[in-house]
């Protein structure tokens, strides 16, 4: 562990000039003996979020040695806990042994600064702490991708010590020069590499839209898995759809989305995709970060969120979820709850159904296999739903909005109109049909997939 350097003095100037200190501030090297910081702000329940970031220290590979729970009625501008908190931090990393401690807030970098200063070991804040795990998990090309601009983003807003040593806009003989620090060319360096993430990112995005299209052409529906991490997704990602993904007892255990082919009753297909998991005041950079890899989530016709049923906080971290899924645009896909591990609950696997017959939550325990078969069925009666037919009459003039047909979906049948248009009868998810009627000002009647008979043509114009 090495301790911040004093300010360097200008010892060899000339008699009578000015000397300025270079306020010269290098990070400590990181630790693995961490000493986990809870403030309360009592929006949540302290000892509850406490376990869930000794969790998140433990997925790091941190060795927890101590607890402390700090309370106050407005964040100290400069150390976020206040001077009496960190002379207490300071006692408790000398009794413990201590290197590293991790605060479950976000910390301002001038905050992380200075409490780094006042401690004189690393400190990580929750958003550092979830990046970290986040660069130990992803495996792929892409995720990896992910990783690392979610992580320059946030060391772009932390270029906050020393370094003007290297100062050139000072004046003086030997530092006048062109007139940049070394803090401004860090940060054009950042800059310009976020800007080449973000084009290879948008490279993959492009070619994930192709997929997209692709399977639609084959008339597959896309089905994604959410929920909170460590509910049980992976397990039950290789229970119905024999994928071999990676599972543990650990947040963030998986990282990359997989896709897999689902085989319905009835010899119907659809694709399966495992997405990562959510947590509670998830990092922005990453949402930002892996938005190409979540619009699966958007672009779906049916979301499985997955919901650990022996929680006792699972109401809470199933709004949680629904809170990540409206802030990404997905609020509109039709949901299935999927209540998993019901066997350490000692109840049983069974379907949850509305008014109307329709499931509308599966109990089952991914790790034995029981209510699988329920589940699978539920999933192909949503979907049934979840198409539409629709059949509409296009203007000549309207090119575009009859390839967006095209685009979305299955076109049926297409014959021409009297006046120089088109007679469309599609088969596209229910939520896109009706939004392009919305959108575009058209009007029809929908009719779910189990019906044969095609409804009136309407006109557009």
């Amino acid at each position: 562990m090495s301790a911040p350097r004093n300010p360097a003095t200008n010892s060899g100037s000339a008699p009578g000039a000015a000397t300025a200190p270079a306020q010269l501030f290098e990070r400590p090297e990181g630790g693995e003996r961490a000493l986990l910081v809870q403030p309360e702000d009592g929006r949540t329940d302290p000892a509850e979020a406490l376990s869930e970031f000794e969790a998140l220290a433990a997925s790091a590979g941190a060795e927890v040695v101590g607890r402390l729970y700090g309370r106050r009625r407005a964040p100290d501008p400069r150390t976020f806990v206040g001077p009496g908190k960190v002379a207490e931090i300071r006692a408790a990393l000398a009794d413990a042994g201590g290197d590293l401690v991790l605060v479950n807030h976000a910390l301002s970098p001038a905050q992380e600064r200075n409490l780094e200063r006042e401690l004189e070991c690393r400190v990580l804040d929750r958003t550092g702490l979830i990046l970290d795990i986040f660069a130990q998990r992803a495996r792929s090309h892409e995720g990896k991708l992910q990783v690392e601009l979610a992580q320059l983003r946030h060391i772009a807003s932390r270029l906050v010590r020393g370094w003007s040593h290297l100062e050139r806009q000072k004046g003086g003989i030997g530092l006048r020069g062109p007139g940049e620090t070394q803090l401004e060319m860090d940060r054009r360096l950042l800059g310009g590499r976020i800007k080449q993430l973000e084009k290879r990112l948008g490279r993959v995005r492009r070619q994930r839209e192709q997929g997209r299209q692709a399977r639609r052409r084959r008339e597959l529906p896309a089905i994604s898995l959410v929920g909170y991490t460590n509910a049980g997704k992976s397990t039950l990602f290789n229970r119905v759809a024999e994928a071999g993904v990676y599972v543990a007892d650990q947040l963030f255990a998986t990282l990359d989305t997989t896709l897999r082919r689902l085989d319905l009753p009835g010899g119907e297909a659809a694709v399966l995709a495992d997405t990562v998991g959510f947590i509670r005041d998830l990092p922005p950079q990453l949402v930002a970060a892996f938005r190409s890899t979540l619009e699966e989530v958007v672009e779906a016709e049916l979301l499985l969120h997955v919901i650990d049923a022996s929680d006792p906080g699972r109401d809470d971290n199933a709004a949680e979820v629904d809170a990540v899924l409206a802030e990404l645009g997905a609020d509109e896909v039709p949901q299935l709850r999927v209540y998993n591990k019901v066997d350490l609950t000692g109840g049983d696997p069974h379907v949850e159904r509305d008014d109307s017959g329709r499931p509308v939550a599966v109990w089952l325990s991914a790790a034995s296999g029981a209510g699988i078969e329920a589940l699978i069925t539920a999933i192909s009666e949503r979907l049934s739903a979840a198409q539409a037919r629709g059949v509409v009459e296009l203007g000549p003039g309207e090119g575009r909005l009859r390839a967006r047909f095209y685009q979305l979906g299955e076109v049926l049948e297409e014959t021409i109109t009297d006046t120089g248009g088109v007679r469309l009868a599609v088969v596209l998810p229910r939520r896109e049909l009706e939004r392009l009627y919305r959108h575009e000002g058209l009007s029809a009647q929908l009719e779910p997939m189990a019906e044969p008979a095609l409804p009136e043509a309407v006109n557009a114009h």
